[in-house]
């Protein structure tokens, strides 16, 4: 069911097929930032030190409540300096004020040569109103990142202007197929509506799914980012 549900919801599937070569590889100690219901702890080795993170009224924000979560409400996580290998954040930092504070975060809780795992939306739609607030470019990924002390980061746009073009279009079938909005009429010739259109859902799903495995592009449905923490103290 879970790999269904990734074949359909293009931005978890897309994260997964990035994350999971990186994640099967970590060592040592993951921390995982904005954990949430953590659905990608699976790729990781049982031997790896799992540690997820999240702010303390993530439940109340976003439905999440999951056992052995350290939650925090301030500014300085609950991880001690220079104690992780890997740090982890998966469509977080659309959600963080102060951006440039959350990579110093990072870098303060890895150990020297420690990899930073970053993933971003472009393409999503405004999300859990009103706390989306950013959308990142590489060249703002990279100004950011090497600015919080990491050197070199590699960015890659997940999707091109295909999966894009596909992901709207199953994007407004299921919004007839689940419609929010209007008179009990209404939305029933919505779902109406939806139902007729769910070939071309599938259609879209299969076209995105075959463009993830060509070469991404400056339109796509999001970025991955990797990162090593730089030997020197700063």
């Amino acid at each position: 069911m879970s790999a269904v549900r990734r074949f359909f919801d293009l931005q978890a599937g897309s994260i997964w097929r990035d994350l999971a070569p990186e994640l099967k590889r970590a060592q040592g100690t993951l921390v995982d930032v904005g954990c949430g219901a953590q659905p990608y702890r699976p790729l990781l080795n049982p031997n790896v030190e799992y540690i997820g993170i999240d702010i303390a009224d993530v439940e109340e924000r976003f439905g999440y409540a999951i056992p052995g979560t350290r939650y925090f409400d301030g500014e300085t996580w609950p991880v001690a300096d220079a104690s992780a290998d890997t740090v982890l954040a998966t469509e977080t930092l659309e959600h963080v004020v102060d951006s440039a504070h959350f990579i110093q975060e990072a870098h303060r809780c890895l150990r020297p040569g420690g990899k930073l795992i970053l993933t971003v939306p472009f393409a999503a739609r405004w999300h859990f109103i009103p706390h989306d607030y950013w959308r990142f470019t590489p060249s703002s990924l990279a100004l950011l990142i090497t600015g919080g002390g990491f050197k070199e980061p590699r960015v890659y746009a997940r999707g091109n202007a295909l999966t894009v073009a596909a992901y709207k279009t199953m994007a407004l079938v299921l919004a007839r197929l689940l419609p929010q909005k209007g008179t009990r009429a209404k939305r029933i010739a919505s779902m109406f509506v939806g139902i007729l259109g769910v070939p071309i859902f599938v259609l879209g799903a299969v076209i995105a799914n075959l463009s993830l495995r060509s070469t991404g592009g400056d339109d796509c449905l999001g970025y991955t980012v990797l990162a090593e923490r730089s030997q020197e103290k700063r």
